[in-house]
């Protein structure tokens, strides 16, 4: 895969991550903390590829394996 490809599952996993969190900080009801969840699989989803197709990231990965189950509960 691309450099540039990494790259950008990487800053879009960290900024969706960011976004989804914001949202849920604001606590402004239940139809945007689902779709802060929704947010949250989708940056789990790219940085769980980001980490095992960039060999030196794999730790991150795996972190996002757990965080992925953890949101989907």
């Amino acid at each position: 895969m691309s450099d540039f490809a990494l790259q950008a599952l990487q800053y879009y996993g960290a900024g969706s991550a960011t976004i989804a969190a914001l949202i849920l900080s604001l606590n402004l009801g239940r139809r945007w903390s689902g779709w802060a969840f929704v947010i949250f699989v989708t940056s789990s989803i790219a940085l769980i590829a980001w980490g095992f197709l960039d060999g030196s990231a794999e730790g991150i990965g795996v972190q996002n394996v757990a965080l992925l189950a953890i949101n989907c509960v």
